[in-house]
């Protein structure tokens, strides 16, 4: 039986419409015309604006409770406090529904909306040991097929102050973590150079990428990220590494922005932004002019650091959009290339795109063009993952 399929009446983001030819799960042609090639396996997908899959850069799968009972949002006592957060979120783990379980219904909420590929942040800490670990690496190998997932071990109780953790995410890249995390370096371990050591270090014994949780203001944050660029550089690690939230670049002077920017874009460190409501944000449009990789992801939903998040990475252009002040066309392409073709190349996704010789991983919006469907977030969708459709209107498809 042939694997060939053809996609007839697409509309393209570029205005064009045609045809997709899908053999072996990649894009084999994309045709001007609808003259479907010699194919019993055609699917007519009405004109339908076709994009590429969405990239979901950031989420944590092993401690969200979507899909279980409300659990009232419990705020610190003093402002934003991540220690205080962290011990919230133990308290509200050990009183949760089975990890597996909770697991799946966010990763199904994301897949439903459209992501085809995900990089998911797991716990990996002196507090729960391997354990998240092993459980997510199972939910991940069942939805094998329908959704690529990267695991980065997070020590989300810090490196230096959680006895062991330096250990343990050695351990989790054996065990099939595919990057190693860490976490405010200066203000949760106290640390950044003996912090970034193990980090770096990890990465560089096995040949993994990096992702750093930052969420330090001010003066702190940026000193931070000059020298975790500074690692990056010194080590060759130059696209290999991101710091997620970076808080820092959102509430700094422009001088002190542009000069962090440039020295961003020459140590190739991807900066990822969720752009949370009440906090500083970095600025997409001027790191992305100075040539920095600017990618997103949903992060926390409905778990113990807030109630939002609908696992869908075009209503996370649309907020990305809003707090920028994007409302030009040009604008609003910028917004939706941060959740699509920029998420891809910070995790440096393979075959990654609408062309020919890609995976076959997109999604059909009811909508004219990309600027309207940012602005419009249209909820009438098909999932296409190697060319199989995997979810369709809100609902994961089992094979």
């Amino acid at each position: 039986m042939s694997n060939r399929k053809t996609f007839t009446n697409a509309r393209f983001g570029d205005g064009t419409q045609g045809s997709i030819v899908v053999t072996g799960g990649r894009i084999a042609a994309i045709q001007a015309s609808d003259e479907a090639a010699a194919t019993s396996d055609i699917t007519d997908l009405g004109g339908a604006l076709v994009v590429p899959g969405f990239v979901e850069g950031h989420i944590h799968l092993d401690t969200s409770f979507y899909g279980e009972v409300w659990r009232p949002h419990k705020p610190c006592t003093d402002g934003f406090n991540v220690h205080e957060r962290v011990a919230f979120q133990a308290q509200n783990l050990a009183e949760a529904a089975p990890m597996e379980e909770r697991a799946r219904n966010q990763l199904e909420l994301c897949l439903a909306n459209g992501s085809t590929q995900m990089r998911s942040h797991v716990m990996v800490d002196g507090t729960v040991g391997l354990g998240s670990l092993e459980t997510i690496l199972q939910v991940r190998d069942a939805y094998k097929g329908m959704i690529d997932i990267q695991l980065v071990a997070f020590p989300q109780s810090g490196i230096l102050s959680s006895p062991g953790t330096a250990h343990l995410l050695d351990e989790a890249i054996g065990m099939g973590a595919d990057l190693v995390g860490g976490l405010d370096p200066a203000s949760f371990d106290r640390d950044i150079e003996k912090h970034l050591d193990v980090v770096f270090g990890v990465a560089q014994r096995r040949g993994v990428d990096v992702d750093i949780h930052l969420h330090d203001a001010g003066s702190l944050g940026v000193f931070e990220i000059e020298q975790i660029a500074a690692r990056t550089r010194a080590l060759g690690m130059e696209g290999h590494v991101a710091v997620s939230h970076a808080y820092a670049l959102g509430d700094i002077a422009a001088d002190a922005l542009k000069k962090t920017a440039d020295d961003l874009a020459r140590s190739g460190v991807s900066i990822m932004t969720n752009a949370p409501g009440s906090r500083p944000f970095p600025p997409v449009a001027t790191l992305r002019a100075a040539g920095v990789t600017v990618f997103s992801g949903s992060d926390n939903i409905r778990d113990s650091w807030w109630p939002y998040g609908d696992g869908d990475m075009l209503s996370r252009a649309t907020t990305i959009g809003y707090r920028s002040g994007f409302y030009t066309d040009e604008e609003l392409l910028l917004a939706f290339d941060v959740v699509t073709a920029a998420g891809a190349r910070a995790l440096r996704l393979e075959g990654y795109g609408l062309q020919v010789g890609c995976k076959a991983d997109f999604v059909t919006l009811d909508a004219a063009h990309v600027p309207e469907a940012v602005v419009a977030i249209p909820k009438k969708r098909s999932v296409y993952k190697d060319g199989n459709l995997v979810a369709k209107e809100g609902r994961v498809l089992r094979s």
